[in-house]
């Protein structure tokens, strides 16, 4: 049998042929939306991607018709490779001679067309393309070996009735500051990273995100958490880790927020409720654990609060925003639960149904007072790419200046608004990409004009649009995947209930309920989507700090007392290593055995900040032997606190100095009675030797009579002996003097 030889290439990718031998790529066109006086500039790179040499070469403008509709531009953005009838010829006078193009070779075009020469004959968008021709080995006759193409819309005069664009400029970032705060007066902040300062630095991502949207007509979304992080940036701040180094990015810091105060000062405001919760984990996850959702409603109050006192100006807190637009039922009662009556949904969430030949207003009235903002999709997703490549970029600018032109021509009559929410939190690239679509309509004015976000919900609605909320089983899964699970609110959950129950503690609550309360917002925040491991680390981070802290007040152990007598004090001391103090505590001792040992009143207690004190209990012996005490905080409301401390007290009633007094007690009886029998004797001999026959008057000196019958009686008894007290063996002596650390 012969064998079969493979050639070396068989297995690597075939060498692209006709009119993909050669990458067109456009990198810029100009101007985006011409008028009639305007020239059209195309500029971008060729790659000879074959394997032959490419010769008498030259690249010219084609234009296709115009396109018919929204679902035309989109497959004439998928399509690759150049088809004759639908790419249109070559415009005369467009070609620029480029020679031989080596393979592997790039270099860059440009080419021009007057608009006259265009020849464009209505209002629309029509399909603009770059086609390269020549010749090669494999080609030996001259064809097109390369095509890329764009969109040009082209209007010759102003719509009547154009369309109301809103688009929403999200100031979003992730979460930075920790739980901790350092045991000073001012609570310098720690921050996880020193991360965010990258993004304020001037070409930063949120600093370009301000410089750009200070110019354009956008409203600013803002999740207040990053407020509250930049101006406690501004201050004296320390980094978490090893060597826990102090901050240095103040002067960024104030900057950013100076420019962001300048850019507000002429745009809308709409705040998200604090830390940006995801209200479709809340919804679908967090509803099921009890006080889940009662985060919302003080979200949305800080929000307020928080935009108003940095920034100083009121923002819109009535506008909700699941993830992506999604929305179910649930999402939407959970999201209008803290105040919100506008969710702002997407129109791959909220489909429509009507066979509507445009596309709709935004505004949806959806029931309870309640109206959803339904976002554009296309529009919304324009520029999720990477926007870093000059060619994405100026396609997906092309893509959505064309799809605004034609939401107008679906329709001229029907003057629409429309909403644009992108991705929470674009890259540099894709902000300068949908900076550059904003200002292209803007400068052209032709079919949009700007609309507020706060106008845009109160649009006259268009009765023939969906308005009916899907149900839960139309959630995408992949979104479902993503969010926080029910065991995550239950851990947030605890930590709240931990933080309740030590902040009743505390002389100054406000210390601790602050850093923790906002730390407990941003467990549930939308960042933690697809990074599980991340937000896990983050809720024990919390917990872990806050379980550190509640551990600085305790008891300081004994290792056993000893009581000499029937009654003794015990002491036992409390530390408070807080920089604080605590108060409204009681402390309890409990016996294990209370027929033996009666272990005390329980007392209240107050320990000044860094400092140990000593409390005495006043315990009764009722028998002799060893019986356990158990020490227990207790907060006001009654809860344990803390770890209980158990010690061993040995009873001992009966000892040599009480033998003693008992001993003592008995001859002081012995010797009463013997005195009273010699003093009846003597006055017994007295009545014989006066001859008295007992008949005469009661003598003054002791009858039955007189007396009571005292015969019987003991005389009164010694008081109790003062007891020892056992040894303390640990903390101050039982003196009850607080004792500096």
């Amino acid at each position: 049998m012969g064998l079969i030889q493979v050639p070396h290439a068989a297995t690597a990718q075939a060498a692209p042929t006709g009119s993909r031998t050669v990458d067109v790529t456009i990198d810029s066109m100009s101007p985006s939306a011409p008028s009639k006086s305007d020239t059209v500039t195309v500029s971008g790179t060729l790659t000879n991607d074959g394997r032959d040499t490419i010769t008498d070469a030259h690249v010219g403008m084609n234009r296709g018709d115009a396109l018919g509709g929204r679902s035309s531009i989109d497959n004439v953005s998928r399509r690759t490779g150049y088809l004759p009838g639908a790419d249109g010829k070559e415009i005369n006078g467009s070609a620029e001679k480029i020679g031989k193009l080596e393979p592997g070779v790039s270099r860059p075009f440009s080419v021009s067309v007057p608009v006259k020469d265009l020849r464009l004959d209505k209002d629309g968008v029509y399909q603009l393309g770059v086609s390269v021709s020549g010749r090669s080995q494999a080609a030996p006759y001259n064809q097109v070996l390369g095509f890329d193409r764009t969109l040009l819309p082209w209007q010759e005069a102003d719509a009547q009735k154009k369309t109301q664009l809103t688009y929403l400029w999200p100031l979003i970032s992730s979460t930075h500051l920790t739980a901790e705060t350092d045991a000073d007066a001012q609570q310098t902040p720690v921050f996880r990273n020193d991360d965010l300062a990258a993004e304020l630095a001037p070409g930063g991502r949120l600093q370009q995100m301000v410089a750009l949207g200070k110019n354009l007509p956008v409203t600013f979304v803002i999740d207040p958490d990053l407020l509250a992080t930049v101006d406690a940036m501004t201050k004296s701040y320390r980094v978490n880790g090893p060597d826990g180094p102090m901050g240095k990015n103040q002067a960024v810091a104030k900057q950013w927020l100076h420019e962001l105060e300048e850019a507000v000062k002429s745009h809308e405001v709409v705040a998200l409720p604090f830390a940006d919760p995801d209200l479709a984990s809340l919804a679908h996850h967090g509803k099921s654990v009890p006080s889940a959702l009662s985060h919302l409603g003080p979200a949305t109050d800080l929000a307020e609060s928080t935009v108003d006192t940095i920034l100083g100006v009121k923002p819109r807190t009535d506008f909700a925003w699941p993830v992506d637009g999604a929305i179910d039922s649930s999402v939407v009662d959970v999201a209008t639960s803290a105040g919100a009556h506008n969710v702002i949904t997407r129109s791959d969430s909220l489909r429509e149904t009507g066979g509507l030949s445009y596309t709709p207003t935004a505004a949806r009235p959806i029931g309870g007072g309640n109206t959803a903002i339904v976002a554009d999709a296309q529009l919304s997703r324009a520029f999720e790419g990477d926007m870093s490549k000059a060619g994405n970029s100026v396609h997906a600018v092309q893509d959505f200046v064309a799809q605004t032109q034609m939401i107008s021509l679906e329709d001229p009559d029907r003057q629409r608004s429309i909403v644009v929410a992108p991705q929470r939190m674009p890259s540099v690239s894709q902000a300068h990409a949908m900076a550059t679509a904003l200002r292209t309509l803007d400068d052209s004015g032709s079919w949009t004009q700007s609309l507020s976000l706060g106008k845009a919900a109160k649009a006259k609605p268009d009765r023939s649009a969906t308005r009916q909320v899907p149900s839960g089983a139309a959630y995408p899964s992949s979104l479902r995947r993503q969010e926080l699970p029910t065991s995550a609110f239950r851990q947030i959950q605890g930590t709240q209930a931990a933080l309740d129950d030590y902040r009743v503690i505390l002389a100054q609550p406000e210390r601790v309920v602050t850093p923790f309360g906002s730390a407990i917002m941003r467990e549930m925040s939308t960042e933690w989507r697809g990074h599980a491991s991340g937000a896990a680390g983050y809720r024990h981070s919390v917990r872990s700090y806050l379980d550190g802290l509640t551990k600085k007040v305790h008891l300081i152990q004994k290792s056993g007392a000893t009581l000499s007598g029937r009654s003794a004090t015990i002491p036992v001391t409390v530390q408070n290593n807080l920089v604080q103090g605590v108060k409204d505590m009681t402390l309890k001792l409990t016996s294990s055995q209370p027929n033996r040992l009666d272990a005390g009143k329980a007392q209240q207690i107050t320990v000044d900040g860094g400092h140990s004190q000593s409390f005495k209990f006043a315990t009764t012996a009722n028998a002799n032997g060893r019986a356990w005490v158990t020490a227990q905080l207790y907060t006001a409301d009654g809860k344990t606190y803390g770890e209980p401390m158990m010690f061993q007290v040995n009873v001992t009633e009966i000892t040599a100095t009480v033998m003693l007094v008992i001993a003592g007690g008995v001859l002081l009886l012995v010797l009463a009675g013997v005195r009273i029998y010699l003093q009846r004797k003597r006055a017994a001999a007295q009545r014989a030797e006066d001859g008295s026959d007992g008949e005469g008057p009661e003598d003054d000196t002791g009858t039955d009579g007189d007396n009571g019958g005292t015969d019987g009686d003991e005389p009164e008894q010694p008081s109790d002996p003062t007891p020892d007290t056992g040894s303390e063996s640990s903390g101050p002596s039982g003196s009850g003097e607080k004792v500096d650390r």
